[in-house]
């Protein structure tokens, strides 16, 4: 695996499999670096805590990073190229040009100028990339709904790929912020998912999960159409912690 810090640096040639990631890396991410493995001459993973994305810079200094163990977690899976840019990289002195998504949900609202962040440094790394694909979980599905209507709205000709979310036993999506739990919050964040499978089959989904989440407050619970496929996605807080789930309620993801 090679690892490349700087743009200048970057020279791929073939078919290429793009995977963005911001560290922190779990099965989740082993699962987008084998699909692209599989689908991809070349598999390039960004790692790239975008500090545009975090409108709470507490948030940003708490983001977990360890660098020696995501590089050995990309090699392990097959990652050809990782990109680990600097913020100074990737927004230089004098650095103006943003892309500003229209509609963006109710984690839009939550979050005022994420997305903005997202589209714009997903736009920054396909045109630095050159990818065929990018690769998003279906954890993020308000971050995959952005990028992938960019991407066309934009002609960008990058295929938006969002694969199903991995989870452990008990349920639990996995999180690069999952770390931050201490053992009783992480018995409270099950709430969350089970909230949210409970509602499945519901007249109203969005009812049903706020009736199931416990004590959990969430900042909110909306349904979101991913391209044809409607997804139940709730984001809530324990204690210093924002977890984010959603369901498949009617559909398939493509």
């Amino acid at each position: 695996m090679k690892v490349v810090r700087s743009i200048s640096e970057l020279r791929l040639e073939g078919d290429v499999g793009l995977v963005p990631t911001m560290g922190g890396l779990h099965a989740g991410h082993v699962f987008l670096f084998e699909t692209a493995r599989a689908e991809s001459d070349v598999v390039v993973a960004s790692l790239f805590v975008n500090p545009a994305q975090f409108d709470d810079q507490a948030d940003l200094a708490r983001y977990p990073r360890d660098e020696e163990h995501d590089f050995a977690v990309a090699q392990r899976a097959g990652v050809d190229v990782l990109f680990t840019p600097t913020p100074g990289e990737m927004y230089p002195a004098g650095f103006s040009t943003w892309v500003v998504p229209g509609e963006t949900g109710a984690e839009g609202a939550a979050r005022p100028g994420h997305f903005r962040g997202v589209a714009t440094v997903c736009l920054k790394l396909f045109a630095i990339v050159g990818p065929a694909r990018a690769y998003f979980g279906q954890k993020d599905a308000q971050q995959a709904i952005v990028v992938r209507r960019m991407a066309r709205d934009l002609n960008l000709g990058v295929d938006v790929r969002v694969l199903p979310t991995v989870r452990d036993e008990d349920g639990l999506a996995l999180s690069s912020r999952n770390v931050l739990l201490s053992p009783d919050e992480r018995e409270r964040a099950l709430g969350l998912p089970r909230a949210l499978e409970s509602a499945v089959g519901a007249a109203d989904p969005v009812a049903a999960a706020r009736a199931q989440l416990n004590g959990l407050e969430p900042d909110y619970v909306e349904l979101l159409d991913l391209d044809g496929a409607t997804v139940l996605a709730a984001a809530v807080r324990i204690g210093s912690t924002r977890l984010i789930d959603n369901v498949v309620v009617k559909g398939a993801l493509s």
